[in-house]
């Protein structure tokens, strides 16, 4: 048997230990919170990001509430065809840029009522940075007070509804007056609009300007079924000023 001031001392430490448990259970846990990553995946960002040195200075695009759909990216492709070729579909808005091994670049388009009334095969007669704007005539009767005063065209700027480039679709020689072109309306990429043909957010008219030669195949397709795609990692930079791509899930 323990002396009795042992047994006094040895009471009190375990009084002591079981008043300290008890505090401890009283106390709330303190959690420390991780933070959510919120808005576009910083590729992105960085990818429609300004153009300071362009003839007229390009501002960023605001894709906070893009769809990530419409970003360009790399994606499994079966088509039947060549690497090269450019595929628009204008019924799932979107503009493939054909590569190798089942590959494409997809970007998002906006597809006016010009850019539905003609399918078929043509080829790039020409291409233009900070092309002039000439309204059609059916464009003029049906929105008059936007585009009368322009019947003479409008020159090159940020508010040119072709944007910083275009390219000219041509057939057996002759123009089809089927243009794919930058937009002053970002907002409208995923969309059907009033007017137009094919338009795409200025970074991506920009980067499929820059990757396509005059002569290259143009196939338009309408009221194509959804496309037989995948996402996937890409091998190759998207820009080479901003890097390579990768899945961006997880930042919407």
């Amino acid at each position: 048997m323990l002396p009795r001031p042992a047994f006094s001392r040895l009471r009190a430490v375990a009084a002591a230990i079981a008043a300290t448990l008890a505090l401890a259970a009283c106390q709330t846990a303190q959690v420390q919170e991780v933070p959510v990553v919120r808005g576009p995946d910083p590729m992105y960002v960085a990818m429609y990001a300004e153009r300071p040195d362009e003839t007229y200075p390009l501002p960023a695009t605001d894709i906070s509430d893009v769809d990530p759909r419409f970003l360009r990216q790399e994606v499994n492709y079966r088509t039947p065809h060549e690497p090269g070729t450019i595929v628009v579909d204008t019924a799932n808005r979107f503009l493939y840029l054909v590569r190798e091994n089942g590959r494409a670049l997809r970007y998002g388009i906006g597809v006016g009522k010009e850019g539905l009334a003609w399918a078929g095969t043509a080829q790039v007669g020409r291409k233009q940075p900070w092309p002039r704007w000439t309204p059609t005539a059916d464009m003029i009767r049906r929105e008059p007070e936007r585009n009368a005063r322009w019947a003479g065209g409008m020159p090159p700027g940020l508010e040119n509804p072709l944007g910083p480039r275009a390219l000219y679709l041509h057939k057996d020689g002759r123009d089809t007056l089927y243009r794919i072109h930058g937009t002053s309306e970002p907002d409208t990429i995923g969309q059907a609009v009033s007017s137009g043909c094919i338009r795409m957010f200025n970074q991506d008219v920009i980067d499929l300007y820059n990757r396509v030669p005059v002569g290259t195949k143009v196939v338009v397709i309408q009221n194509a079924p959804p496309a037989d795609e995948d996402l996937i990692a890409s091998a190759e930079p998207l820009d080479a000023p901003y890097g390579r791509a990768r899945r961006t899930y997880g930042y919407y």
